[in-house]
């Protein structure tokens, strides 16, 4: 999540000033959503300008990694043992396959990836929550730190998780039989 500017309101005659910092630094959220209780299942990954220069592993890879322990997570809050597939909708992301992965996949089979089509994020209900999340964390504000953006999404998660009646009503998803997670 990067913190984006949007339209403001000010005093006529007078331009509303907006900080902004041109580090780079950005906070990527993983989140699953489960289409039937409205839970959320979330893990942030900070990627630190300075440490993406010096560092010798991609951006593609560390994402690769950071979505294999959202997987685990995900595997963690829906056992195999209370739910038989938990199917979880994932896009075209390169990060979304790998070897560590498809390690993870075999660990734990009852955790199936559905693949929407390339160039469709409407299709993607998770969509609609990271708007909201955008919108309620990060538009119009300037934070000193990544610990401080990371602290602001954490708690518009935790303020999401408490209205699962309002997320539910977000993606308007019917109640299913299987456990479907979009992440």
């Amino acid at each position: 999540m990067v913190p984006t500017l949007v339209t403001t309101l000010g005093v006529k005659g007078f331009r509303p000033v907006v900080g902004t910092r041109d580090c780079k630094d950005q906070v990527y959220a993983f989140g699953a959503l489960n289409y039937t209780t409205g839970q959320l299942t979330t893990r942030l990954m900070e990627s630190a300008a300075a440490e993406r220069r010096r560092g010798k592993v991609s951006k593609t890879k560390r994402l690769q990694r950071t979505f294999a322990l959202h997987l685990r997570d995900i595997a963690r809050v829906y056992p195999a043992k209370v739910h038989a597939e938990v199917i979880v909708t994932i896009d075209n992301a390169p990060w979304h396959r790998g070897q560590e992965v498809q390690q993870v996949l075999a660990d734990n089979p009852h955790l199936k990836l559905y693949r929407l089509p390339s160039y469709s994020p409407q299709l993607n209900v998770i969509e609609r929550l990271w708007k909201v999340l955008r919108r309620r964390a990060t538009h119009n504000r300037l934070f000193g730190t990544m610990a401080e953006m990371r602290r602001a999404l954490r708690a518009s998660f935790c303020y999401l998780q408490t209205l699962r009646h309002h997320v539910l009503s977000l993606i308007k998803s019917p109640r299913l039989r299987t456990t479907y997670v979009a992440a």
